[in-house]
């Protein structure tokens, strides 16, 4: 099923009433209630795989722009896709339709300099980052927006795990392929809840925008029936995290996964031991040669538990596969950016599209398939070894160059991998895997303690230096709150004032 392409509306699918019916009329309700999205109808979804759909379909989009376009990426590299697409947004704002663009600072770092947002600027581009570097917090940075979005006047939305670099497009002519992914384009009202989470995004940082630039749902005529829930995560609200548990622990027939930085909470690991337990075929795909090293050993950690209650475990043998989806019994799916991991959950903005329809549901499971075909599934044995399905067969390959933009998410992960010798060593052996991260752990801080024996200066400047640094930022958040305090104070004072003189006049 290479190149999808296909856009459901579900009347084409002949109204048939989804397999299984994971979700009963209570687990509705609960899903408006932990998503705070209602479900929302009158909708087409078109399925988009890896760059070679996606690229050209949001060109095309923005191309067609006639009042504003709402661009949101984690990541822009500056490189030929880069610029190919910083050329088409400066093209439509010097055609007068109003362009904005949100960045991530720290997906950025490094990756794109401050020429290249300059250039959108000067082309007459509205750009704004997120959550850039604040020396009075230094601590901010672990909350990124994580979001990848195209919306176009109100007609059409893109929601996707990709960004712009050359990594997913590949370079045809040199024989490098492009890395794994996938997106969805949206028509009809659910582009209205897209529209109105990159709103919320571009508020907070900076003026609101017009309302005329967000569009109503009331004013979007159908495009089809299929029914589509938009859910924007925003740190701390767990709103995916807890919708997926749900859904996990609904699934009937097939819970199947694909993810870039699998590393699950003990909550949701057990979930889905639970569900295959129970007799649910329960998959996950991941990347063997992932683009951040040791996410691929980390992941491997937690295979052990997983194969156990019968999870079946699958690596991608290609360059990297960064998708994030789910589909369950073939009528319920998920595309989105969030990973599964604590990183998304809990500390990201993110924004997912969750799909009610056996028509997309049968196109996820087919390209699901598809993918298997170029994977190899790890098995349970006393080596751990791989058994492969399909014809190609990789052992655990992964890259040497790491993504230092995303560190922040494999330093959570990592500690929540150690967490199992710190205060459940007692209780579980460690796994295969897990005991080598601890064990260049322990070195570390071995290595740590005889310098600091020795050198103690070595030790204790970078400590000084932190401290220095947390202090000088307390302090100046601390006279920045009392100096509120006391203007509000005076304010205070002053209307108390007013208002005796106007009782003793």
């Amino acid at each position: 099923m290479r190149g999808t392409g296909v856009q459901v509306r579900e009347s084409e699918s002949g109204g048939a009433p989804m397999r299984g019916r994971p979700l009963s009329r209570i687990s509705d309700e609960a899903l408006s209630r932990i998503t705070e999205t209602p479900l929302v109808r009158g909708n087409s979804v078109k399925l988009l795989r890896d760059a070679s759909e996606n690229y050209p379909a949001w060109l095309s989009a923005i191309a067609s722009a006639e009042r504003y376009i709402h661009f949101e990426s984690y990541i822009i590299h500056d490189d030929d896709q880069g610029r190919l697409f910083s050329d088409a947004l400066v093209a439509k704002a010097r055609e007068g339709v109003s362009v904005r663009v949100v960045y991530d600072w720290l997906g950025g770092f490094g990756k794109t300099p401050a020429r290249f947002w300059r250039r959108l600027r000067e082309g007459g581009v509205e750009v704004r980052c997120y959550n850039p570097f604040n020396f009075t917090r230094p601590l901010a940075w672990i909350n990124r927006d994580h979001r990848k979005l195209l919306s176009v006047d109100g007609r059409e939305s893109f929601v996707t795990g990709l960004c712009i670099g050359r990594m997913w497009a590949g370079d045809a002519a040199k024989g490098v392929e492009g890395w794994r992914d996938t997106g969805v384009s949206i028509r009809g009202k659910a582009v209205a809840d897209v529209e109105k989470s990159f709103a919320d995004i571009w508020d907070m940082l900076g003026d609101p925008m017009p309302d005329s630039h967000v569009a109503d749902a009331g004013s979007i005529p159908d495009a089809g029936d299929v029914p589509v829930r938009i859910v924007s995560g925003n740190p701390g609200n767990a709103r995916i995290y807890r919708l997926d548990n749900l859904v996990a622990s609904a699934a009937r027939e097939t819970l199947w996964l694909t993810d870039a930085y699998f590393s699950g909470t003990d909550v949701y690991v057990e979930t889905l031991r639970g569900a295959a337990r129970d007799g649910v075929d329960v998959r996950i795909l991941v990347p063997a040669a992932n683009d951040i090293v040791i996410m691929s050993a980390i992941a491997r950690s937690g295979y052990r538990a997983l194969l156990e209650a019968g999870v079946r475990i699958f690596e991608w043998n290609g360059p990297m596969l960064h998708a994030k989806t789910a589909v369950v019994d073939g009528c319920w799916s998920r595309v989105g950016s969030s990973n599964l991991n604590i990183s998304s959950w809990v500390g990201n903005a993110e924004i997912d599209v969750f799909v009610e329809s056996s028509g997309f549901g049968a196109m996820m499971q087919d390209m699901y398939l598809e993918d298997l075909r170029n994977s190899t599934e790890i098995v349970l044995d006393e080596r751990l070894k791989a058994k492969p399905v399909g014809r190609r067969k990789r052992r655990h390959r992964v890259s040497s160059t790491p993504r230092s933009a995303r560190y922040a998410p494999t330093a959570l992960v990592i500690g929540s991998a150690l967490s199992s010798s710190v205060y459940r060593g007692a209780h579980r052996q460690l796994g295969p895997i897990e005991w080598k991260i601890v064990a260049a752990a322990a070195t570390i801080l071995l290595l740590t303690f005889a310098v600091s024996l020795k050198y103690p200066r070595i030790i204790a400047v970078p400590i000084g230096i932190a401290a220095l640094w947390l202090a000088l930022s307390m302090s100046v958040n601390a006279v920045r709150a009392f100096v509120a305090e006391r203007t509000e104070d005076e304010g205070v004072s002053a209307r108390r004032r007013d208002t005796q003189t106007e009782e003793e006049s």
